[in-house]
């Protein structure tokens, strides 16, 4: 391979002419021979079993160059973007210029690479560091969701009442007929959880085990079955059970039974502790993100768009991975939302933008610092992820690429060397309650 052209075109793309010497493009077209010769028909030959020469005489003599250049172009466009010193990030269009057996072959590439980026000023950045003290009301808020997950769900007496489990049969009618998926058996209800319809919930309150009564309801304007939406509806229910959550007493019995310590007092100082830790890594996240932002924020680049919407795409996939996880597809999640395709990329468009204005300003902060990660930093990375995904190291390697995870690793030290030279002053979070903080 011999790189004769590597010229810079507006809208930062990048036109490449690629020489392929003869020897190298001869063997490429003998393969293309004897792996495509099968396809064609020669009169008096059996598939597969005709000279080459008679094929090239009567489908041309250059039929096998285009696969001899296809088989070749991966090896030698990744050979031209090293040797060009550039950075593709989107796919290259590629055009045959020439080929001959005599003097090989030779392709014009174009390809937008990573755009040219104009930072401001990245050190010596001015920041305030909002530091959170935990409260003791966000530990009793903890032990309290702790006090509910082991509650205890006991059948009592009694009319029903918000907060109350109802054991019920249901059946839904509109205008008189049954419509489709109105009925269950044996359905356990949260009242007051809004997992049925508006006003449905309301209406079994104050009703005792063994009653048969109807409810009367109207479907929402907006209801995903449309044959539904705005129809009123006659559900005829049966209450079967009324049963409450028993809590446990909060004492040092119930720190024993919910954890290691033998208090609760010890529990809930370890509670406080694992909240502070994470707490100061939300505070040491925010202040990262402020500095960053002021980096973004004096930056001056033209970004292509097409490195838009490889994020989005990036983003997409992501989110679909997480539907299918949960055996949802996203075609599906789609109508049920009642959305499109194309507006829920353009949902995605805005932080993927974000995503690759910090990630473009990172990038040339290695460049100008000269920022490499260290053989230890990469296999200590590669280590993290071995634990973490409970694998061998080398089979850590052979799956990731390495590559592409020490330059991870380069831009996280140029967030550590934004931060370090920045002028920081703390202060103290404004109280709040554990309610305000959860909202």
């Amino acid at each position: 391979m011999e790189l004769k052209k590597n010229e810079k075109l507006e809208n930062s793309r990048v036109e490449l002419e690629i020489a392929i010497d003869a020897a190298t493009f001869g063997d490429a077209v003998s393969k293309a021979f004897k792996k495509n010769a099968g396809k064609f028909n020669i009169p008096g030959f059996r598939k597969g079993k005709a000279p080459r020469h008679l094929i090239e005489q009567m489908y041309g003599k250059d039929v096998f160059h285009y696969d001899a250049v296809n088989d070749l172009f991966p090896e030698v466009y990744e050979e031209a973007v090293k040797a060009a010193g550039i950075e593709p990030v989107d796919r290259p269009e590629a055009e045959l210029v020439s080929t001959s057996l005599e003097d090989g072959a030779l392709l014009k590439v174009t390809v937008t690479v990573t755009p040219d980026v104009e930072l401001g000023e990245y050190k010596g950045l001015k920041a305030t560091k909002t530091v959170h003290t935990v409260k003791a009301d966000e530990v009793d808020a903890e032990i309290s969701r702790m006090q509910q997950r082991n509650a205890r769900t006991i059948t009592r007496e009694g009319k029903a009442e918000k907060g109350d489990i109802a054991v019920i049969d249901f059946e839904g009618f509109v205008d008189g007929v049954a419509f489709e998926g109105g009925k269950g058996e044996n359905f356990s209800l949260a009242l007051g959880s809004g997992q049925f319809i508006p006003g449905f919930e309301d209406q079994v309150v104050g009703h005792e085990a063994g009653e048969e009564f109807d409810i009367t309801v109207t479907f929402p304007e907006e209801y995903q079955a449309t044959e539904l939406a705005g129809k009123e509806a006659v559900f005829k229910i049966k209450l079967h059970e009324v049963k409450t959550r028993e809590l446990p007493v909060l004492d040092d019995e119930f720190a024993k039974d919910v954890s290691e310590f033998d208090t609760l007092a010890d529990l809930k100082e370890d509670i406080r502790k694992k909240k502070q830790e994470q707490t100061d890594k939300e505070d040491e996240l925010n202040l990262e993100n402020a500095l960053v932002d002021q980096v973004v924020e004096g930056m001056k680049v033209e970004i292509p768009a097409c490195m838009i919407d490889n994020r989005v795409d990036e983003m997409v996939r992501d989110f679909e991975y997480r539907l299918q996880q949960q055996g949802l597809k996203l075609e599906l999640y789609l109508q049920y939302t009642n959305n499109t395709m194309e507006k829920f990329r353009e949902g995605f468009r805005e932080q993927a933008e974000k995503q690759v204005k910090i990630r473009l300003a990172l990038g040339k902060i290695v460049e100008l610092e000269k920022i490499e990660a260290s053989d230890d930093e990469l296999n200590a990375e590669i280590k993290r992820l071995a634990d973490l995904y409970q694998m061998e190291e080398d089979k850590i390697r052979s799956v990731i690429p390495v590559e592409e995870v020490k330059k991870d690793l380069a831009v996280n030290k140029a967030i550590d060397l934004i931060k370090s030279s920045a002028v920081v002053t703390e202060e103290a979070a404004a109280e709040e309650t554990a309610e305000e903080k959860k909202d």
